[in-house]
């Protein structure tokens, strides 16, 4: 929901023009008041500009729609008066000033003022220029070179984004194991709390020096650091020491009084960085589940049963909305019975599935639902305003000291690679889904991605990569195994005695396959074949198509002395191609078979005199397909 208030009556008013939006159900107001710049005039038909292309676009947050404006008029008043112009008198339709070269200047100046590799300068400049282009066709007076540079593109490129990897198996071991140890912690804190609180009076009535009144005071909303101020002595050194042990161990901001307020306060409600864990936790565990969609996740929007949780889940950017169930599973505590007064009191504790999580989450929050007025969020947290008054909101988890960075950090024996980012986990989940399941790309992008989408965003992860070159490489293996094997040479002895079974059995054939070598039955130009029908170069039962070409690097390969001239002549062959081909492509097509003769002719030295005789006679011709010379001498 957005409200804007309606532009000024005309160009040239000058007043504070405002924007309310809504995110979250938050309410936030973004104003633009064109006094506050040197070039008011041209500020204030800006701001009506940004107020129009947003309500005529339905855009959501225009946040960045705003800082665009912003920066512009930041920077053309200083830029005109250095040409010696009056900024004052700057405007979209002013003929006298030449506004797309302010643009343009504007533009190169970006860059300057960001990281090398961010891409808020090309998003400022190419936002600006779509509501230039919008002023412009609501307004026939913008002249025509303006026109132009807001049709155009902006003159900064836009930088590639950094592909995020996910987590390392040791780091998602690592993250897991803290995450799950700072719940168990978390909810031994709250369950200590609630039980002190039992015995709270109120502080006004029965002191503020002891912490089950300061806990009372907390859960009936009387405690503030005013109170505090009011009510303790100066010096934390003159409060008993219980007090002083409350406080958060990182001292800094929360020393004194405040820190006490906050250690109060964390007794009985999660604060920001207590939900980490539990997002650590779901988004290893939820692989359909965003942390957009997570952390947007209401109360109402699940729904237990014993048979797990049906969660209604709303991803923003998709426009969608879609329910999904999660199976409970029966896994135990791994702690085994140790805390079992807490997992009575956090019903589902000891399972640690995404059902056991969400109840664990809901129950630990139910306090603060009972003493805040806030809205039914998940993830719901309880922080002290700057006012030192606590209050309960969605937990936003990006402020400092309250980031997943921090919490990594807090945790000072985890070694985890940069970046500390919440959208690594679920690639991490995704990844190790693939390492789980293998099979085809359609396989692993599931039920929830296209496989566009899958390709793109996870299947480029180093566990996809490292998989995928596995599988290849054991494919490799497969293929070279068996199409690296010599061929069997008969040396003229045993050629006459291939029907005989101790022959045959000695070379790997069978009885019949011996007759037909004798017989010539299984000759395939250059060499004999055993398994025409099952070539390791085309699939099972299917004729070889690869011969002669490929025969020398064949294991089915059976050559008799009397074929060596063919294959002299061959060779002679392949030598000649070397001198036709480049050498990559030669050495593609023919340095195998090359380095196969080679090691034939070493192998057979004494009859390779009497093959060259025939071949000086006459005798011996090479007749090669017509498709092997076509598909291999070129």
């Amino acid at each position: 929901m957005v409200r804007s208030t309606p532009p000024a009556p005309s160009p040239g008013a000058i007043g504070i023009r405002a924007r309310t939006e809504f995110s979250r159900e938050r309410q936030k107001v973004l104003r633009i008041d064109p006094a506050d710049y040197q070039c008011p005039a041209l500020a204030g038909q800006l701001a009506d500009a940004w107020l129009d292309y947003a309500d005529k676009n339905a855009v959501k947050s225009s946040v960045h729609q705003r800082a665009a404006v912003v920066s512009l008029c930041t920077f053309a008043g200083p830029h005109l008066a250095s040409l010696g112009h009056d900024p004052a008198d700057a405007r979209l339709d002013s003929a006298d000033l030449d506004l797309a070269e302010v643009v343009y200047a504007w533009e190169q100046q970006l860059s300057a003022g960001y990281a090398p590799q961010s891409n808020e300068p090309y998003r400022l400049a190419n936002t600006l220029l779509n509501i230039l282009d919008h002023a412009a066709q609501r307004d026939a007076r913008i002249p025509e070179r303006l026109r132009e540079r807001a049709r155009d593109r902006t003159v900064l490129r836009k930088r590639t984004a950094q592909v995020l990897d996910e987590y390392s198996n040791s780091e998602r071991l690592a993250l897991r194991e803290a995450a799950m140890e700072d719940i168990r912690a978390m909810e031994k804190r709250l369950a200590a709390g609630r039980l002190l609180l039992e015995a709270g009076r109120d502080p006004r009535e029965k002191g503020w020096l002891t912490v089950p009144q300061l806990l009372w005071a907390a859960r009936n909303g009387t405690l503030t650091t005013a109170s505090l101020y009011e009510y303790l002595p100066e010096h934390a050194q003159h409060w008993p020491a219980e007090l002083r042990e409350l406080r958060p161990a990182e001292r800094g901001p929360f020393a004194g009084r405040r820190g006490l307020a906050v250690g109060v306060c964390r007794m009985l409600f999660p604060s920001e960085i207590d939900l980490h864990p539990f997002r650590v936790l779901l988004l290893l565990s939820m692989t359909d589940c965003t942390s957009e969609e997570l952390h947007g996740l209401r109360v109402p929007e699940i729904e237990f049963s014993a048979q797990g949780a049906r969660i209604v889940q709303t991803k923003n950017r998709a426009s969608r909305v879609r329910a999904d169930f999660h199976l409970t599973e029966p896994e135990a505590d791994p702690q085994g019975d140790e805390g079992a007064g807490e997992k009575a009191f956090f019903e589902g504790g000891g399972q640690w599935d995404v059902p056991g999580l969400l109840r664990r989450l809901v129950a630990a929050n139910e306090l603060t639902r009972q003493v805040f007025d806030c809205k039914p969020w998940l993830f719901t947290a309880v922080e002290l305003t700057g006012k030192g008054v606590p209050q309960a909101e969605l937990g936003y988890l990006n402020v400092s000291g309250r980031r997943f960075t921090d919490w990594i950090a807090a945790h000072g024996e985890m070694d985890i690679s940069q970046p500390h980012d919440a959208r690594r986990l679920r690639k991490t989940a995704k990844t190790t889904r693939v390492a789980a399941l293998g099979g085809t790309l359609s396989d692993l992008a599931g039920d929830d991605h296209h496989i566009q989408v899958f390709a793109g965003h996870y299947a480029h992860g180093t566990t996809a990569h490292t998989l995928a070159a596995r599988a290849v490489n054991s494919a490799q293996r497969k293929v070279f195994d068996r199409i690296t094997t010599k061929p069997i040479l008969v040396d003229p002895d045993a050629e006459a005695h291939l029907s005989d079974p101790e022959t045959a059995d000695a070379l790997g054939i069978t009885v019949q396959q011996g007759r037909a070598l004798m017989d010539g039955e299984l000759d395939m130009g250059l060499t004999n074949c055993r398994e025409p029908t099952d070539s390791p170069f085309t699939g099972p039962g299917k004729p070889c198509h690869v011969a002669p070409a490929m025969c020398m690097v064949c294991p089915n390969a059976v050559i008799f002395t009397s074929q060596l001239p063919r294959l002299l002549l061959f060779a002679d062959h392949v030598e000649r191609m070397r001198e036709r081909l480049t050498p990559p492509v030669w050495q593609l097509h023919w340095g195998q078979k090359a380095q196969a003769l080679a090691e034939l002719f070493e192998e057979c030295a004494e009859h390779i005199p009497a093959a060259r005789e025939q071949i000086a006679a006459g005798a011996v011709d090479l007749d090669l397909p017509l498709g092997m010379r076509t598909e291999y001498d070129r």
